[in-house]
């Protein structure tokens, strides 16, 4: 969710702001209109509730990443930026507009053509040996596509959102951060594998995001993984990172895992504070669409397992 360009503006339209009440309302009108961050506080507030009741076992990080997976751009949001052919464009549509309107029943159902699965995870970002503060792990989760009924698809348009969400411990320093990593004791980054990769070279491209990441030369040499809305630059800002990725289904069918790996934060940076032994909580949230409403996506998987098959690996 995000703030629109106009908002509080004279372009601002009262009837489509919200109806409250007055909190004068004995001595004043009772109700009156309320609109911008207040507002969507409370909408986003009332989503939260309504999650957390129809699934308690679910953690405040998951909640978060449903109401952003569930989310999407109005045709109206992305006229406002089109027509996207430079980079620009699609950061100033985030930056405005966030990830878009989130829909309620899309976070609280999966439709027969539309497959949510959800993971919910704790990692050791970083450990210390010899003295050294070192990334100790990475979480690879192999999804468990219904991968015959994706390769029998062919290149029948899917799309695959991936949404990444999880809290940060801010720097206790009381001075101004002007490093990249000073301010979050950790960062997670997630990335799917690519269909003519091999499962090892998959974790040799991890293992080289990571120091890519803590070196400042992310993406530098890595080549590009078209077709993702965002791309992994955009997506990596904050602690929530999500994006989609549109294609045909035969190649989604050979992208069955996603590695979910630590980057630089203060809690390695200073190890003073001896915050490197800390766990950290995370949710990833993947979905597959398919546009054929016969396609039923929801029952193979469901007898195939209950839950993610979830794999560490200590790097």
């Amino acid at each position: 969710m995000g703030l629109h360009p106009t908002a509080g503006t004279a372009d601002s339209i009262d009837s489509l702001e919200l109806l409250s009440t007055n909190w004068q309302h004995e001595l004043m009108r009772p109700l009156v209109i309320t609109g911008e961050t207040s507002a969507a506080t409370a909408l986003a507030a009332r989503f939260a509730a309504i999650i957390q009741a129809q699934y308690p076992e679910y953690w405040p990080e998951t909640i978060r990443a449903m109401l952003i997976h569930s989310a999407e751009w109005t045709e109206a949001m992305k006229k406002r930026f089109a027509p996207f052919r430079v980079k620009q464009d699609r950061e100033n549509l985030l930056r405005y507009c966030g990830y878009g309107v989130p829909d309620l029943s899309r976070a609280l159902w999966s439709a027969n053509n539309a497959l949510t699965l959800v993971a919910q995870d704790t990692l050791h970002p970083f450990d210390k040996k010899e003295g050294r503060i070192v990334t100790r792990d990475m979480h690879l989760h192999a999804i468990p596509w219904p991968t015959e009924l994706l390769a029998e698809l062919g290149n029948t348009p899917v799309t695959m959102r991936v949404t990444l969400s999880y809290f940060i411990e801010p720097n206790p320093a009381r001075r101004g951060w002007g490093k990249k990593y000073s301010y979050a004791g950790h960062g997670l980054r997630f990335e799917v594998k690519r269909p003519l990769e091999s499962l090892e070279n998959f974790q040799k491209r991890i293992n080289k995001a990571a120091r890519d990441e803590e070196t400042g030369r992310s993406g530098a040499t890595s080549p590009s993984d078209p077709n993702w809305i965002l791309g992994k630059n955009l997506r990596k800002i904050g602690s929530v990172h999500s994006d989609t990725w549109s294609g045909p289904a035969v190649e989604l069918a050979q992208r069955g895992y996603i590695a979910v790996f630590p980057v630089m934060g203060w809690w390695k940076s200073n190890p003073r504070h001896e915050r490197w032994a800390n766990k950290a909580r995370y949710s990833l949230i993947v979905t597959i669409k398919t546009p054929e409403t016969e396609v039923d996506l929801y029952t193979p998987v469901a007898a195939m397992v209950a839950v993610p098959v979830n794999i560490a690996i200590e790097t």
